[in-house]
């Protein structure tokens, strides 16, 4: 259990500081919101867990705690794009409405590309009686 919270750690930590860097970057550009808080967490935590991975100080039952919250991840994003102000930035002008199509277009095109990356692997064996009283 303990190393699960250190899951949950690492992805906090990586949490406050994308946040950090977020309004920090909204300060230095002027913008009255976060901009990319959450993005830059992601991009951290995915670096630093890759970089302990790789240095053998991660195991598995700490990536429990980044996989518990991970399944989280598209409502909490969801949320906080919620207290953004649609209403103006759509008003503002066409930018952010060719901005966000762009984003979601480019999304879209870069999904058979990234399906590609990497050799087929295993598939998991089935659950034993165990870990089916569990789930």
């Amino acid at each position: 259990m303990t190393m699960v919270l250190y899951g949950v750690a690492a992805l906090a930590l990586c949490t406050l500081v994308g946040m950090v860097v977020g309004e920090v970057l909204a300060v230095v550009l002027g913008v009255d919101a976060n901009v990319g808080g959450v993005g830059f967490a992601m991009i951290m935590l995915t670096l630093v867990t890759h970089w302990l991975r790789q240095k053998g100080k991660f195991p598995p039952a700490s990536e429990q705690g980044v996989l518990f919250w991970s399944a989280l991840y598209i409502p909490i994003v969801i949320a906080m794009a919620a207290t953004q102000n649609v209403v103006k930035a759509v008003t503002g002008g066409p930018m952010a409405l060719l901005a966000g199509v762009g984003a979601v277009v480019a999304g879209l095109a870069l999904v058979p590309v990234l399906a590609r990356i990497g050799e087929p692997g295993e598939p998991l064996p089935p659950m034993t009686a165990a870990e089916k009283q569990e789930a």
